[in-house]
């Protein structure tokens, strides 16, 4: 188990622990042991004695493992120091003579006393989880707004590039219905315009 408490009232606890778990693996003797295995602890008293002793070991060392498993899930070594900090402010209170509201009180109720340190945690977690959904809204609106003017570029590119294609097919259109021999005359003659006069 971890031996390394934060505070001295988890080591208090740690150590209480340790010994009523070793006690427990110890309780039962090796006469309890050797009424279960009569002829083994008979025939083998060396034997038996040892394995007597691995079991206890075994029985030991498995309860602080199963105990520090249970002990990290439950974070029980933060919950102590949470406990010994809040008794440890309680008595500097009472000896300053400080009133707090939520200062322990023989007439006050537990749930009274819960309620006025949970609370104001709680109020403090539903603001901020609201001053998070406010963000995630407003970053929400600014990216519906983003991409509705993308959809509506998209849809002015897309009817740009229909009206050029339409107006290329006229231009095709009308191309192909000039006679083709005009065209090539035509062609000739700009050829033969363009070319460079040759100097004897």
């Amino acid at each position: 188990m971890n031996s390394q408490g934060t505070t001295i009232r988890w080591s208090y606890f740690q150590s209480a622990l340790q010994l009523a778990v070793r006690r427990s693996s110890r309780k039962w003797t090796y006469e309890d042991f050797a009424e279960c295995f009569p002829t083994y602890t008979t025939e083998d008293k060396d034997g038996s004695t040892a394995i007597f002793n691995q079991i206890s070991d075994y029985i030991e060392s498995q309860s602080f493992r199963d105990l520090d498993k249970l002990f990290q899930r439950l974070n029980v070594q933060e919950n102590i120091d949470t406990l010994h900090r809040i008794v440890e402010e309680s008595k500097e209170r009472k000896q300053r003579n400080i009133e707090a509201k939520d200062q322990w009180r023989e007439e006050l109720e537990p749930r009274a006393a819960i309620s006025a340190r949970t609370i104001p945690k709680l109020e403090e977690e539903n603001i901020r989880l609201r001053e998070m959904l406010s963000q995630i809204e407003a970053e929400n609106s600014t990216l519906t707004s983003q991409l509705q003017e993308r959809a509506e570029g998209t849809a002015d590119s897309e009817e740009k590039a229909l009206r050029l294609l339409k107006e290329l097919d006229e231009v095709l259109d009308k191309w192909q219905e000039l006679p083709s021999t005009e065209l090539e005359n035509w062609t000739r003659r700009m050829m033969e315009s363009t070319k460079p006069a040759v100097y004897p």
